[in-house]
This record gives C-alpha cells, structure tokens and sequence, in this order.
C-alpha cells in the first residue's frame, strides 16, 4: 500500500510540471538549448543495460523509447520528457517524464525472483534525471532514476532503476 501511495505522489507531481508552461528570461536560450543541440540520439543506457532512441517532438519536449535485454526475457519501455535548462551552462538540462513498459520475462528468471511470477509484465514508469550535449561532438551524456510500478503480471513497485546513457546525436 505504501509503494501505491508513493507512486501515485510521484505520478501527480510528474503531473503537475508537465502542466505548468514554463516562461524564461532568456527564450532564444531555450530555442538554442533544445533546438540547435541535438535533435535525435541513439546509443546505450547502462543499468540496466538497454538500447536507447531519444528524438524531440518540441524544443523541449522529447520520446524516448529503452528496449532491455537479457537471458531471462526483455522489457520495452517508452517515455514522454519533458526537458528545463539548469542555469546558464549550456546543452545542460534536467528532465522529468513518465511513460509505461511492456516486459516478458521466462521461467528461469521466476526461478532468480521467487516472489514475482513470470510471463508478461505491464506498469508505468517514471523518470528524473540530467542530460548533457558535448559541445562540438555528437555525443549526448545522461543520468536518470527511472522507478516503476508493475501492474500486469506481479505487482510491484521497482526504485532501483537508473542508468547512465551515451548516445550518438543526429
């Protein structure tokens, strides 16, 4: 019951950012933040190992799509961002977003997690974290906690996803 409420917290604040329109003082910084950085990046996501795409839909507002693979199954999980610039560096934001995934998991890893049953696994995730654009490089750099509330299957809530990414910009 705690991990519900805690979730729910977490999806209402998530909630009310993505509801607010932010006004800055600076807008031609916020066009050159989002729109001359970088507008879509490819690469990987460390903890749990995944294949990451990012791609803007706004100056700052972004998808991004993680597959995870391992032995025991995969899971395919889709974020809506939505980026802010932290101060005056620049190409450096921080993000919060909220998504959902799609997980099939096999026998063995039920055998590894004995409290979880296996076979298909729907939630909704939720995500924090920052992201940098190497100046003068097609490399993008981030870190994130991404928690997560699994519905379908087991329910359970998971806070210990997180990951640091490194992707290609195009």
């Amino acid at each position: 019951m705690k991990q519900s409420l805690t979730l729910i917290l977490i999806l209402l604040v998530v909630n009310s950012v993505f509801s607010q329109d932010y006004t800055l003082d600076k807008p031609k910084k916020l066009n050159e933040t989002y729109t001359h950085s970088y507008h879509k990046a490819i690469g990987v996501k460390m903890y749990p190992n995944a294949i990451s795409y990012k791609q803007f839909t706004k100056q700052n507002k972004a998808f991004e799509a993680l597959g995870y693979f391992t032995l025991d199954g995969f899971r395919a999980t889709v974020l809506y961002e939505k980026y802010s610039p932290i101060g005056d560096i620049e190409n450096l934001s921080w993000y919060v977003g909220y998504g959902g995934h799609l997980g099939l998991w096999s026998e063995e890893w039920k055998n590894s997690n004995p409290n979880h049953k296996a076979g298909i696994a729907v939630g909704v995730d939720g995500i924090l974290g920052i992201d940098y654009k190497i100046k003068n490089a097609p490399l993008n750099l981030s870190i994130d906690w991404q928690p997560s509330f699994n519905i379908v299957g087991s329910s359970y809530f998971e806070s210990g996803w997180a990951g640091i990414g490194v992707r290609y910009t195009f």
